[in-house]
C-alpha cells in the first residue's frame, strides 16, 4: 500500500493485526496436533509397519509380502468387492432416495415437511447396534415382515438378514439422516426466485430441476456422496451384525483378521489398503472444499 493511503474501516477490521496472528495460530495449533496424533501418525506408522517388517532376527527388512498375500489371496479379494459393491449401492440409493427428500424439503411449506424432516432425520438418534437388532425383528426370518404376511395368507419372503443386501438396508437407513441435511443445505443455496421465473414461463418440474437445481447442486452432491462413502466404507457395526460371514466387509475382516487370526500384520495391510480407496474420494472432497473457496474469493 501506497504511502498516504489508508484502509477502509471493514477492511481494518478484518486484517489481522501482528498482534493477533500468534493467537490465532495457538487456536488451531491443538485441532492441527490432535489431527496428527490421532489420524496422521497411525496411518503413517501403519504404513512403515507393512513395509518395513521385522525379520525373525529384529532387523527390518523392506518388504511387500503382505501386499501380494492379499491381492494374490480370493477370500481377501472377495471381501474387497463385496465393500466396494456395497459401497456403490448404497451411495446409489442414499442419493436416490435423499435427493427427492430434500428437494420436497426446500421447496414445500406447511407442517408436513417439517414432520417429513423430523422421520427423515431420526435414524441419527439411534445407535448402529440398536438398528441393527431391530432391522432382524423386522426383515429377519420370522421377523415381524413375516408375521403380517402370515397373517393375510401370503408366502414369506427371503430374508437379507445374513446376506449382503443386509448392510446395504442397515447402512443407507443410517446415513439417511445427514446425506438429506447436506443435501438440504445445498439446495438451500439456490434462490426460489430462479426457480419460479421458470415455472412461469412455462418449463416443467424436470426441466427445472435439470437445467437449474442440478448445475448448481454438483458440489453439493459430490460432498455428500464423499462423506456417505467414506463412512459405508468403514463401517462396521452394521456389516458385523447383518451381513454373512463370507464374503465379509473389510471392517468385520479386519476385526477377525486381527483378534480371531492373530495376525496384525494381515489386519493392518487390510487397512492401509482400505484407506488407499477412502484416500481416493477424500481428494474429490478437498478438491470441492477447495474449489468452493476460490470461487467465494
Amino acid at each position: 500500500m501506497r504511502k498516504g493511503m489508508t484502509l477502509p474501516l471493514s477492511a481494518r477490521a478484518v486484517a489481522p493485526t501482528k498482534a493477533q496472528r500468534p493467537v490465532g495460530l495457538l487456536l488451531v495449533a491443538l485441532p492441527v496436533l490432535l489431527l496428527a496424533w490421532l489420524i496422521v501418525y497411525p496411518i503413517l506408522a501403519a504404513v512403515v509397519t507393512t513395509v518395513f517388517v521385522r525379520q525373525p532376527d529384529g532387523s527390518s527388512a523392506v518388504s511387500l509380502a503382505s501386499y501380494a498375500f492379499f491381492f494374490s489371496d480370493s477370500y481377501s479379494l472377495a471381501n474387497l468387492w463385496v465393500t466396494l459393491w456395497t459401497t456403490f449401492v448404497c451411495g446409489v440409493l442414499l442419493l436416490a432416495i435423499g435427493l427427492p427428500i430434500a428437494l420436497y424439503l426446500r421447496f414445500s411449506q406447511g407442517r408436513l415437511p417439517a414432520y417429513v424432516q423430523g422421520l427423515a432425520i431420526f435414524p441419527m438418534f439411534v445407535p448402529s447396534i440398536i438398528l441393527s437388532y431391530a432391522l432382524i425383528r423386522t426383515i429377519g426370518p420370522n421377523g415381524t415382515v413375516d408375521i403380517l404376511l402370515n397373517a393375510i395368507g401370503l408366502p414369506k419372503i427371503p430374508s437379507p438378514y445374513l446376506t449382503p443386501w443386509g448392510p446395504v438396508i442397515g447402512l443407507v437407513w443410517d446415513n439417511l439422516p445427514l446425506t438429506v441435511l447436506m443435501l438440504t443445505t445445498g439446495l438451500g443455496t439456490i434462490p426460489k426466485s430462479s426457480v419460479e421465473a421458470a415455472r412461469d414461463v412455462g418449463a416443467s418440474p424436470l426441466r427445472v430441476f435439470i437445467s437449474i437445481i442440478l448445475p448448481r447442486m454438483g458440489n453439493s452432491l459430490l460432498v455428500t456422496a464423499s462423506f456417505a462413502i467414506l463412512g459405508i466404507f468403514s463401517s462396521f457395526t452394521l456389516p458385523y451384525v447383518l451381513g454373512p460371514a463370507s464374503p465379509e466387509m473389510m471392517g468385520p475382516f479386519m476385526q477377525r483378521t486381527f483378534s480371531d487370526l492373530n495376525d496384525p500384520l494381515n489386519a493392518l495391510t487390510q487397512a492401509v489398503i482400505s484407506f488407499g480407496f477412502c484416500l481416493v474420494f477424500g481428494i474429490f472432497y478437498v478438491r470441492s472444499i477447495a474449489r468452493n473457496r476460490e470461487v467465494a474469493k
